[in-house]
C-alpha cells in the first residue's frame, strides 16, 4: 500500500516514515503544502496522512482539492489542532478519520489499516479471489488452502491487483505503487516483468489458475473470468 505523509515537523516526520516502512508501506513524503499539492496531482495513493498546519498553507485546502477531483484516496488527518471545530471541519470535508497529536503509533497504524480496509477491501479482514485468500493485515496468502510464500514486492503487487480487479493497470502505475517516487530514477520498468513472472510461477505451483492477464502494450489485469 502506498502512503503520502504530509508533515512539516522533521522529528515526527522521520519517526512516522520509519514506522510506516517497517509496517510494509511504500511511503512518499511532503514537508509543505506545495509539495503535497504537486504529489496528489501527479500520483495516486491509498491514503494520505495529513497535517493541517503547514508552513505555506492549510491542510484542509489539500483535502478540498482531493475531494474536488472525486479522489478515492483515503485521508487521515493528524493534527495538533484538536478543537471540536477543526475535527468537525476535517470530517465534514471528507476526511476518513481525525487523530490528534500526540498519538501512539499503534493507534495510528490501527486507524490507517481501518481506512485501507474500508477503502480498498470493502471493510473485510480477508480477501477471497477464486482459489486465493489473502489476509492483508498479516500479509498472509493461501492458494487452495496452502500457504504461499512471496517476497515483499510480489506480495505488494498481488495486493495491488486484488485492490483493482478487472482494471487494467499500466506498468507506470504499478511501478509507482511498488516503488513510490524513487521510480523516477529507474531506467526501465523491466523489474515489473520479473516480479510478475515470479508471482505467476508461485501461484501456479500451488495450483492456481493464471488469472493475471497481460494486456500487450498497456499493462496487466486481474481477471475474474
Amino acid at each position: 500500500m502506498k502512503i503520502l505523509l504530509v508533515e512539516d515537523e522533521p522529528a515526527l516526520r522521520s519517526t512516522l516514515i520509519e514506522a510506516l516502512r517497517q509496517g510494509g508501506y511504500v511511503v512518499e513524503v511532503a514537508a509543505d503544502f506545495a509539495q503535497a499539492y504537486e504529489k496528489v496531482k501527479l500520483y495516486r495513493y491509498d491514503c494520505v496522512l495529513l497535517d493541517l498546519t503547514l508552513p505555506d498553507g492549510n491542510g484542509l485546502d489539500l483535502l478540498r482539492a482531493l475531494k474536488a477531483e472525486s479522489s478515492t484516496t483515503g485521508v487521515l488527518v493528524i493534527s495538533a489542532r484538536n478543537g471540536l471545530d477543526d475535527r468537525v471541519a476535517g470530517l465534514d470535508l471528507g476526511a476518513d478519520d481525525y487523530l490528534a497529536k500526540p498519538f501512539h503509533l499503534s493507534e495510528l497504524n490501527a486507524r490507517l489499516r481501518a481506512i485501507i480496509r474500508r477503502r480498498r477491501f470493502q471493510g473485510q479482514n480477508h480477501l477471497v479471489f477464486r482459489d486465493l485468500v489473502v489476509w492483508p493485515e498479516q500479509a498472509e496468502v493461501q492458494v487452495n488452502g496452502e500457504a504461499l510464500t512471496l517476497t515483499r514486492k510480489e506480495y505488494d503487487l498481488l495486493l495491488y491487483l486484488l485492490a483493482n480487479p478487472g482494471r487494467v493497470l499500466t506498468k507506470e502505475a504499478i511501478a509507482e505503487h511498488l516503488c513510490g517516487d524513487s521510480v523516477d530514477a529507474a531506467d526501465s520498468f523491466d523489474f515489473i516483468y520479473t516480479h510478475l513472472k515470479n508471482l505467476r510461477k508461485k501461484l501456479q505451483e500451488k495450483g492456481a489458475e493464471n488469472y493475471i492477464r497481460t494486456m500487450y502494450g498497456v499493462g496487466y489485469k486481474l481477471s475474474a473470468e
